[in-house]
């Protein structure tokens, strides 16, 4: 009787509360199988677990934060309520917390309602977890190109071998190439200050990463204007498409204000030219200018 009360509460559709001490189980005979079932109908089941004990885990896998999303998912939660449970593992770290290995948005708008979260709950190794939350992001469309180029980017920084990110993300190598060729060429910054840019497209995102080798991210980041993520891709795009700014010159002047040559900066060094009217001086500064440099060096403070 004991045993089907067990197996009717593992079915009922009502979310029962997240138990802290697993079951026993074995591996062995007749007892093992039973207990085998029994486990396999529980990881089915949906639990309610307080919003308050979950934690992200994994990697970050969108660049733009999303307020406007959140909020209108929060709205709709609160009218008809959560209609589709997260998955969740217990915390390696914290007795009695969970984290989150898919539906960060879902927990984030529960939280904001103080409402509890209805779950499934697996047992995930690090690894495990990674590779769920790649192809969770594949099933979703609303994940941008950059964004899953990203993602691959922080699977390669965490040591997971490539065949790994391809199984995770379900793309062949050839495209995982692709992607890490972007995120390689375009700094981390200039990707966060862009965003997730869903208007761009893989095609775009190679062409933008052609055109950043010579150029200063300072720049780049000062030309990511606009006012979503799109508008501030075709800026970037934009501003690569121009020539590099010359650059900056400076004429250099004797006492008497006569020019005698000038100096230009580039990312190469300074070259200094000195005009035919001033070789003698120009003679005179290769033979002493170990002693311009002392003289320089004592004066600088």
């Amino acid at each position: 009787m004991a045993r089907k009360d067990l197996l009717k509460n593992l079915m009922t559709a009502e979310p029962r509360k997240a138990e802290a001490t697993p079951l026993p189980r074995s591996d062995r005979g007749a007892i093992g199988a039973v207990t085998k079932s029994i486990n396999e109908l529980k990881n089915r089941a949906i639990i309610d677990v307080p919003a308050d004990v979950i934690d992200n885990a994994g990697l970050s896998d969108r660049l733009d934060d999303d307020t406007d999303g959140i909020r209108a998912l929060t709205e709709s939660i609160r009218e008809y309520g959560q209609q589709v449970p997260v998955l969740l593992r217990h915390s390696p770290n914290y007795e009695g917390r969970y984290d989150v290995v898919f539906g960060r948005r879902r927990v984030r708008a529960l939280q904001a309602l103080g409402l509890p979260v209805k779950a499934m709950l697996r047992t995930l190794s690090d690894r495990d977890l990674v590779v769920a939350q790649g192809q969770e992001n594949t099933a979703r469309k609303d994940l941008s190109f950059i964004e899953k180029a990203n993602f691959a980017r922080q699977m390669v920084s965490a040591g997971y071998e490539r065949k790994l990110i391809c199984d995770a993300l379900s793309i062949d190598k050839t495209v995982i190439s692709r992607m890490l060729s972007v995120t390689d060429a375009i700094p981390e910054d200039l990707i966060r200050a862009i965003g997730a840019a869903p208007a761009a497209g893989r095609d775009r995102w190679l062409a933008l990463a052609d055109r950043v080798k010579d150029r200063t991210l300072s720049d780049l980041i000062q030309a990511s204007r606009g006012a979503d993520s799109n508008a501030r891709f075709a800026a970037v795009l934009a501003a690569t498409a121009r020539s590099p700014a010359p650059r900056s010159q400076q004429i250099l002047r004797d006492a008497d204000g006569a020019a005698l040559g000038r100096a230009r900066r580039g990312k190469a060094g300074t070259i200094i030219e000195l005009y035919p009217a001033g070789e003698e001086f120009a003679d005179w500064l290769v033979t002493h200018l170990d002693q311009v440099h002392q003289d320089w060096l004592r004066n600088r403070n």
